[in-house]
């Protein structure tokens, strides 16, 4: 199990930028999933983008070339870089580990074990 705390979030404008941090307690090395989910008011949550063990990475189309995932393990930290914010960006957002067999990653939220208390993200027009 890892303990995950996000940070980073915050009221912007629309157009703008914002960067998540997902801190993990211990590495995430042997991870074989990082992801970031989001949920707005009144809706499901929704899967944002994954970084598998071997840095593939992969986006919902709602965020394509807008968002970025990265992670850097010297400092057991996930990132989400967020450009072009728009006002259906506005949500919550976690971060989750896949800690669990068989490793990999996927784009339901059931898949992964560990979670974050979330980050709230609202993007004003």
């Amino acid at each position: 199990q890892v303990q995950l705390v996000e940070s980073g979030g915050g009221p912007v404008q629309a157009g703008g930028s914002l960067k998540l941090s997902c801190l993990a307690s211990r590495s995430t090395s042997g991870n074989s999933c990082m992801a970031w989910f989001r949920r707005a008011p009144g809706k499901e949550r929704e899967w944002v983008a994954f970084i598998a063990r071997g840095g593939s990475t992969n986006y919902a189309d709602s965020v394509k070339g807008r968002f970025t995932i990265s992670q850097d393990n010297a400092k057991n930290t996930l990132y989400l870089q967020m450009n072009n914010l728009k006002p259906e960006d506005t949500a919550m957002y976690y971060c989750a580990a896949r800690s669990s067999w068989p490793p990999g990653c996927a784009t339901g939220w059931s898949w992964y074990n560990d979670w974050g208390q979330g980050t709230q993200v609202t993007v004003s027009s």
